[in-house]
């Protein structure tokens, strides 16, 4: 049986002279929890609107439980909407604002009366009817806005990084409610954020966005472990993406010469010709240090340790050639920001790592200290199946 709530197909979207969506397709099942994930002016925003009738696409059609809904204006879509603003009504009370959709529709003022009361008890704020949203704190007024949206129980819920404006510690138990709410309802939650932490924690497939088309769409997992582009390595997780030539074939692996060394990277049942230019990306807390040595790996010195939070990061240089004195230190900061707390693995996921120098290798893992000390040359290595060839041709020869 179909279970398909959304699709979109071939959704293009321009400003001006700006092309904001390229051609994108999505299609998304009921009960589903999807994020689209990316930087901000990446489409995002404008594939919610276009999903909730807020903007009309050049091309391409928009199907809702199998209608196609293109044409329909939203208030005939089964679909609201929650944004970062909250967008409550200053002049009326809680229930004022939660039942206000139910009133435009002429419903019985005792049934309105029971969908707030309901609403407001899932959100886990019970007796707060007469309170008005000056009277509430920010997590407070987010919740009614979501209970607003979810009271007269539509198909597709849209979110439009709702907790932005939230603190981080707020954030968290919001993702954490979110979630809850979500399953509890069995609705459809389509969510949009630039956080990565927030996009695996809570999502059950992700669709990573990049200048109007998706790069990638799976689970949390499919797209930190198995990235297909350096771009999805890079901006979920700030992998280490590194680049090199085929030197070979050995146990279905492909033999890399990456800068002074050669590494082996799982082929995936390809196969690739010497000289081969190839991509591949290994997160920071698969990397051990070995002995300069080792068979395989990449030579490199250390440049510098810091420790955040449990975790302990160590970053190299790539080449054996000795580092400037001025180039070494050792830093140690118990700080609980997001370099040590962002994900189970300990990897920094703030998206401003995508920026960090390309020529530099990353260690993570937890504990306090390593033996390995700034200057040192040591062997970054990994296991075959942990480095992730990226930016490969699909059959058609496109990269992906």
């Amino acid at each position: 049986m179909d279970d398909t709530i959304l699709e979109l197909k071939q959704i293009s979207k321009g400003f001006g002279s700006t092309d904001v969506l390229r051609g994108i397709d999505l299609t998304v099942r009921a009960g589903e929890f999807i994020t689209l994930l990316g930087p901000s002016g990446c489409g995002k925003t404008t594939t919610l609107r276009i999903i909730a009738g807020l903007e009309a696409p050049d091309t391409g059609r928009v199907y809702l439980n199998g209608t196609d809904v293109t044409d329909y204006e939203p208030n005939l879509r089964d679909v609201n909407t929650v944004f970062q603003s909250y967008a409550l009504f200053p002049h009326m009370d809680v229930a004022g604002n939660i039942g206000y959709g139910l009133k435009l529709k002429k419903v019985p003022k005792a049934e309105i009366r029971r969908a707030v009361t309901d609403a407001l008890a899932l959100v886990r704020l019970p007796g707060y009817e007469k309170r008005y949203p000056s009277e509430l704190s920010g997590g407070q007024r987010q919740r009614v806005a979501i209970a607003r949206a979810i009271v007269n129980r539509p198909k597709v819920l849209l979110l439009d990084e709702p907790l932005g404006a939230l603190d981080l510690q707020l954030r968290r138990q919001m993702q954490i409610e979110l979630k809850r709410l979500q399953k509890k309802l069995g609705i459809t939650f389509i969510y949009i954020t630039h956080d990565q932490e927030e996009a695996i924690n809570m999502s059950d497939r992700i669709a990573v966005m990049k200048d109007g088309r998706f790069e990638q769409i799976g689970t949390p997992s499919e797209v930190y472990d198995t990235p297909k582009t350096s771009y999805v390595a890079s901006f979920v997780g700030s992998a280490n993406v590194l680049s090199g030539t085929a030197a070979g074939m050995r146990d279905g692996n492909v033999l890399i010469r990456c800068r002074e060394g050669i590494i082996m990277a799982d082929a995936k049942g390809r196969s690739f010709a010497p000289l081969t230019p190839l991509t591949f990306a290994v997160r920071s807390e698969n990397i051990t240090l070995a002995s300069p040595d080792a068979e395989f790996g990449i030579p490199a010195r250390i440049l510098e340790k810091s420790f955040a939070g449990g975790m302990l990061r160590i970053s190299m240089i790539p080449g054996t050639a000795p580092l400037a004195a001025a180039d070494t230190k050792e830093t140690h900061s118990h700080a609980s920001g997001r370099d040590s707390d962002s994900d189970p693995a300990g990897t920094d996921l703030a998206a401003e790592d995508v920026s960090r120098p390309v020529n530099e290798i990353i260690a993570s893992r937890h504990g306090i200290d390593s033996a390995a000390e700034p200057g040192e040359l040591v062997m970054a290595c990994f296991d075959p199946r942990d480095a992730v060839l990226v930016d490969l041709p699909d059959e058609e020869g496109r990269e992906v």
